[in-house]
């Protein structure tokens, strides 16, 4: 076989690897680390995944804490002098708070210390108390973000896989969102 062949080969058998029975995504080992923007699995181990009419109920209950995990733009490199930087606006689920860059599958030290700290905080240091981790549709930052909980000890995890997306599409409202600091 021509090593081009070979390569194309071991890249579509790699990619079918990744994917259960009738092409639904399989849920990864580790977190994602790259393309977070595709195709979710329809499961978080350890976590109970909604849609947006729970989410609804729960946001409405007032005892759950919502956590948005989409990404913040971050200042763009060699602006010239005197730019105005203005962060681009983020819509959020009202009710939410906005963790920005705690979905990526790698975390700096100071960026795990933030949602460890900031995720306590939401939570009143009650690991029991149940969390709903959101973005967008086919994103897997919030599904990161869900299993990095988990790994942190919380019991009551909740995905909301199509986030924002489903939010609005159920015909509920988005607000401007502000990151937590």
């Amino acid at each position: 076989m021509l090593p081009g062949a070979a390569l194309s080969l071991c890249l579509v058998l790699g990619t079918a690897a990744s994917y259960g029975a009738e092409g639904e995504v399989a849920e990864p080992e580790a977190y994602r680390i790259d393309e977070y923007r595709s195709p979710v699995p329809k499961t978080l181990k350890g976590a109970r995944v909604i849609g947006a009419d729970e989410a609804e109920v729960l946001i409405k209950d007032g005892k759950t804490v919502f956590v948005d995990v989409f990404p913040r733009a971050p200042k763009p490199p060699n602006l010239p002098e005197g730019t105005v930087w203005r962060d681009p606006t983020h819509m959020t689920i009202d009710g939410a708070h906005w963790l920005p860059n705690v979905g990526y599958g790698v975390l700096s030290a100071d960026f795990e210390v933030y949602f460890k700290s900031r995720l306590a905080e939401l939570t009143g240091n009650d690991q029991t108390r149940p969390v709903v981790f959101f973005c967008l549709k086919d994103c897997w930052m919030s599904w990161n973000a869900g299993k990095r909980a988990l790994s942190l000890g919380y019991t009551n995890v909740i995905w909301f896989p199509e986030g924002t997306d489903a939010w609005q599409q159920a015909g509920f409202d988005l607000v401007k969102a502000t990151p937590v600091p």
